[in-house]
Parts: C-alpha cells; structure tokens; sequence
C-alpha cells in the first residue's frame, strides 16, 4: 500500500512552503499572496528508513529501492469553496484518491505575510477548511442520492443504501465530517467510500506552522490545534516550514544537527510519515536479492501471501512460504548463512501476519 497525502489549508499559511520542505521539490510556487498556488503540485519523494541502507550494506548490493509517499498540494481553500469561491475547491478531486491529509494551519505572528483574516486565529482558520471538505463531501454524496433515487426503483436491494445515503447527507448537513457518522452498515459504507473517496473519512494530520522560537518555545496556537485535535481523535505535527525548506539539499547529518540547533527532533518528513504510518496501520518489510534491497508498505494484519501479491500478483496465487528474519535479527547475525547457522530462519506458511522489520524471501510456484 502506497502512501499519499494531500494538504490543504487557507491560502498564505505556507501551505506550498510545508509542500516544497517535505519533497525537496522546489517547485512549488511561494509567495506573499493569496492563490499563488493556481495548480496542483505533486511529488513522489522516498520514505526514509534507515534500515535499508543497513541491510544493504550487509548484503553487499549496490541498490536500494525505498517505499514512496506522494504529496499533493492545492490551491488555499476559502469560505465559500464548495460555491465556488476561490480556487481550491477546483482541485479537490485532485486529493479524493489520497490515504490522508494534512491540513497546514499557521500558528506565526508576520505583519509581512499576508493572512485572510488581520490575526492568524487556528481555531477559526479550522472549521472553514473543515465545513468546505465536509460541503465537498456532501456534494459528492447527492450526487449518488440522485443516481439511486431511479437505480431504487428497479432493484429493491438498493434501498438499505439510499437509507444509509440519507442519514449520511443528514450527519453532512450539520457540518460534522464523515468520520464520525456512527449509524452505518460497514459493508455499504466501505463501498460507498471505495466509490466517493469521502475527504472527511480521511486520516486527517494537522501541521501547526511555527516560526523558530515556536518550535522549542511555548505557542499558544498550537496548544489551540492539539486540543482540536483531540477531540477529533486528529494528529498533530509542529513544523517551522520556512526553516525546513532552507535544509534543502543538506546532508542527512547536516540536517539533524540543523534541526537540534533549532529545538527539533525530527524533520517535517519524519513526523508526518510517523504519523501517516499510525493513522494507516502501515508497517515495512524488506525483500532482497542479488542486486537490491527494497522497502514494502502493508497494513498492519496482512497474511504473508497478501504481502507476496503487493510484490507480484503471481507471488500471492502460487504462495508456497515465507522464509522469514526480523531485521534486529539479520543486523545481529550479518547474513543468511549466520541466521541459518543460529537456526533462527523462520518458515512461515499462509496465516502469518507480516510484522514491522520482516525480512522475507517468498517461495512460490506458478
């Protein structure tokens, strides 16, 4: 399973800076004005994990493949969006078929930087980029009511879903998101999420943008973005995106002595893949052969020939085992013959569940 990310936010809370620190990209446009950005922006960038250099090097190849998280940035959304206002609600069928968003709130004091409002105010700036998704949603969703108003009278098996569609566009109308409508079929509701990619059904992460003081200093506005959410069972990352993209084309080393300087423990990139892994179940496991050693992305509870079809497919159909090592394992012993030495290989058959760190060579037959 891939990770992608949306981020969204009201224009001018550095929303295309936060973009352009955590790919590196630098293509994304940034300026002091609002709709700067006028188009989405995407990157596909590496997920760091420092084990695959490892494993390489024990190995001895030459290549690594590591997983990917792709960002997408869209033009600041307004009140109003979903009735046209602005222009980031032209783009927002450019996240619907992402795994999670992250929604960039400013938590700075700049007369120089232009805001929406005269003061940055989190709390405010959050329920209007809240109510366009949730607007958005609805929209989306009235759009199937109106199919399944005709579809209904020539299938009578429909009529669980327009119920379920109905107390849905109900929950919407009162502007809560779709992730906490309870009275739900899960059936009916994973279809119709497969289908409409409802924005508010999303792991939602917010990234708190702080000056430099504010990343090892007290903020009132993040305080203000943590407690919302909370209540929204949320995550929150605190960034300074303006002090991250100057990092750019540092030195790993280079950035982490950057970034301890400056209070931090961990880089943007770092926090919102932390996050994004929770909020998604994701785990790694490793693959390896003569050439190369590669990172793979699973949900938490994936059988072993699940995890073998997100290779290949033909991997999954012919799944005979997995010869497994967890990777403390493999670092502790150095190479397959001193694994096997130790009789620590593990064969594992079709109900294992892959765990974090396994480094597995399937055998299968086709």
């Amino acid at each position: 399973m891939s990770l992608s990310v949306g981020i969204v936010g009201l224009p001018n809370v550095g929303k295309s800076t936060v973009f352009n620190a955590l790919t590196g990209a630098q293509n994304a446009e940034v300026a002091n004005y609002p709709f700067c950005t006028i188009k989405p922006n995407r990157a596909v960038v590496p997920l760091p994990d420092f084990r695959v250099e490892k494993l390489a090097e024990l190995v001895g190849v030459p290549n690594t493949i590591h997983a990917t998280i792709e960002f997408v940035d869209i033009a600041g959304l307004v009140k109003g969006a979903s009735q046209g206002e602005g222009l980031g609600n032209q783009f927002l069928a450019n996240i619907r078929e992402t795994s999670a968003i992250v929604h960039v709130v400013r938590c700075f004091d700049d007369p120089n930087v232009v805001h929406i409002s005269e003061n940055p105010d989190p709390l405010t700036d959050i329920e209007i980029i809240n109510l366009e998704l949730v607007m958005s949603d609805l929209e989306q969703l009235e759009r199937k009511i109106e199919r399944l108003s005709s579809q209904v009278k020539g299938d009578k098996k429909l009529q669980p879903v327009v119920e379920m569609t109905d107390s849905l566009r109900e929950h919407l109308q009162t502007g809560q998101p779709v992730s906490s409508f309870l009275q739900r079929d899960m059936d009916i509701f994973t279809s119709l999420n497969h289908e409409l990619h409802f924005l508010t059904a999303k792991p939602l992460i917010y990234a708190a943008n702080v000056d430099e003081a504010g990343l090892s200093g007290e903020n009132a506005y993040v305080r203000v973005v943590q407690e919302i959410a909370a209540e929204q069972g949320a995550e929150v990352v605190v960034l300074c995106a303006k002090l991250e993209e100057e990092m750019t084309g540092m030195s790993d080393d280079e950035q982490r002595e950057f970034l301890q300087l400056a209070g931090a423990e961990q880089s943007g990139l770092e926090q919102v893949i932390h996050k994004g892994f929770e909020a998604l179940s994701l785990i790694s496991f490793f693959t390896k052969n003569e050439k190369e050693v590669r990172a793979w992305n699973v949900e938490i509870g994936t059988t072993a020939p699940k995890a073998a079809g997100a290779i290949h497919t033909d991997f999954e159909r012919g799944f005979i085992r997995a010869e497994v090592v967890p990777y403390e394992t493999f670092v502790q012993y150095g190479s397959d013959d001193g694994v096997k030495a130790a009789g620590l290989m593990r064969l594992e058959g079709k109900e294992y569940l892959v765990q974090d760190g396994d480094v597995i060579y399937f055998r299968f037959n086709v």
